[in-house]
């Protein structure tokens, strides 16, 4: 079955999805078959559309269907002789949605396996068949993007990222309407390379800017130039078609996954924090080095790093949000919501999902900059097993 669903989905548009896997969902005694997908603020799933039925939402806090995708399990509930299954779709460690199917009785039922590799399978398809039409991504989308935030979007990797040695998980706001920030990553079998971007100004100029230093940082990554030559061909890439006076805040790094060594340089950002069993125990400070596309010095700067730390990177939106009265969010608040989802054993994704949420409610969901945060957790080979 599994095979016959990727042969069939090979020549058939992503509007062609919801039918295709209604009809192997029936190899697996399921009568039903709907595929949710979250939203970009990660606050509703949304349905794909069928022929006999329109998009609806779920809302991912207070349903099983939330459940299965907070905490990547299977979810199941029995009503009269009928059983639902809400089986987490994932990429990796990308969060994508979760897959309801619905049993006329609980014998009925494929085993938990084989949903699991049902629900694997539709991932792969989510993925392959975005890049090849629009309907996937009209389903996810509670409201239109601007051009920034449609040009953003374009450019960022998946927001989670993980293997037994490390997890980045990512997350920025507002979501339709983001323009000047950015990140990115990348990572080998013995370095994870990340960074995080603030372009000056606001909209589509930011987004611009904010595009222009995103290629120049792969374009160098690529080339596999060390730290201080990605940072010189950034900075170059930013003073040569900005327009004189623009700049770039950014947080470059580089992680030895074998040793647990960090470098990095700070260009105007925000100091990153580290954390260590359940607290924060340093504030990475540098000698401050100028924005990108302003030339100067530059200065890296080392750290090394225990089995579980996690490190904080953000944009000065996190800490400089603002409630109606002026209050702002602030880097106490920050970590502590950080360090208190991490005692409450949340995994990475999820702590980001909150911590966005947290802002967005901190100001009233009317987000005056930018706001991005990246947390990366490192772990020895085999030390802890990793979960989305």
């Amino acid at each position: 079955m599994l095979s016959g669903l990727l042969g069939a989905a090979r020549l058939n548009v992503p509007d062609n999805l919801p039918g295709l896997l209604v009809e192997k969902g029936r190899a697996l005694g399921a009568d039903q078959v709907t595929v949710y997908l979250v939203d970009p603020e990660q606050y509703v799933l949304a349905s794909l559309p069928a022929p006999d039925r329109a998009s609806h939402t779920l809302p991912l806090d207070g349903t099983l269907a939330g459940r299965s995708f907070r905490y990547v399990t299977l979810e199941l509930r029995t009503e009269g002789a009928m059983q639902t299954a809400w089986v987490p779709v994932v990429d990796g460690l990308e969060r994508l949605g979760v897959v309801e199917l619905r049993f006329p009785s609980a014998a009925d039922r494929a085993s938990e396996e084989v949903l699991n590799a049902f629900a694997a399978l539709i991932a792969e398809l989510v993925i392959t068949k975005s890049a090849y039409g629009d309907l996937l991504h009209r389903v996810r989308r509670q409201r239109p993007m601007s051009l920034a935030a449609e040009i953003a979007w374009q450019l960022l990797p998946p927001l989670t990222f993980g293997t037994d040695r490390l997890v980045i998980a990512a997350a920025l706001a507002p979501a339709y309407d983001v323009g000047g920030d950015c990140f990115d990553y990348a990572v080998d079998a013995t370095t994870a390379r990340f960074a995080l971007f603030d372009a000056m100004g606001h909209g589509l100029a930011a987004g611009l800017l904010a595009t222009v230093a995103m290629g120049a940082y792969r374009s160098a990554r690529r080339r596999l130039l060390d730290l201080h030559d990605t940072v010189a061909e950034v900075d170059a890439a930013i003073a040569t078609h900005g327009s004189g006076d623009q700049f770039v805040t950014g947080l470059l790094a580089e992680l030895d996954l074998d040793r647990g060594r960090l470098l990095w340089l700070n260009a105007g950002h925000p100091a990153p924090l580290l954390l260590r069993a359940g607290r924060v125990v340093k504030t990475l400070t540098t000698e401050p080095d100028l924005p990108l596309g302003l030339g100067g010095s530059r200065r890296s700067a080392a750290e090394s790093l225990q089995p579980a730390d996690r490190l904080l990177l953000f944009t000065d939106g996190v800490p400089e949000a603002r409630s109606g009265d002026g209050t702002f969010f602030g880097v106490e608040r920050l970590a502590d919501l950080v360090v208190r989802q991490e005692a409450a054993a949340q995994p990475a994704p999820e702590t980001m999902r909150r911590l966005m949420h947290a802002i967005l409610a901190h100001q009233e969901g009317q987000l005056q900059d930018d706001a991005t945060a990246m947390l990366v957790e490192w772990r020895t080979r085999g030390s802890e097993r990793v979960t989305p």
